[in-house]
């Protein structure tokens, strides 16, 4: 009984960090926070790019925290909104290998999903 909740917890919890949002191309790691640019350096130019809209983030600033600030960083609400473009693009690696679909919002990856199975391009 004993294995069957270690399995269950242990299942819960690699679903949990499942959301980990990272990405291979080659040999390098694309994960969240890297710059659009940065993205297409690593990996080649997407097999396609898609504007779909605006979004109103709080905007938040990086503050000392800890004893004498020294330890850690937090984020703190500036007090204000801003407008962040989004864009996603697709990147197809081959036929054997799945697409990834990346969403980047002011030019900051913010998430990755795996949407199929590549193909080979058309000549």
């Amino acid at each position: 009984m004993t294995n069957c909740i270690r399995i269950i917890v242990i299942t819960c919890g690699l679903t949990l960090f499942s959301d980990a949002w990272a990405l291979r191309c080659g040999n390098r790691i694309i994960q969240e926070g890297m710059s659009e640019t940065r993205v297409i350096q690593l990996c080649g130019e997407p097999y396609s790019t898609r504007f779909l809209g605006y979004v109103l983030r709080p905007h938040t600033v990086k503050r000392p925290s800890g004893i004498g600030g020294l330890s850690s960083q937090r984020h703190v609400y500036a007090g204000f909104h801003e407008e962040l473009a989004v864009t996603e693009m697709l990147f197809n690696f081959g036929p054997r290998k799945l697409m990834r679909l990346i969403r980047f919002e002011g030019g900051r990856l913010t998430y990755i999903e795996t949407a199929g199975y590549g193909h080979r391009p058309k000549d």
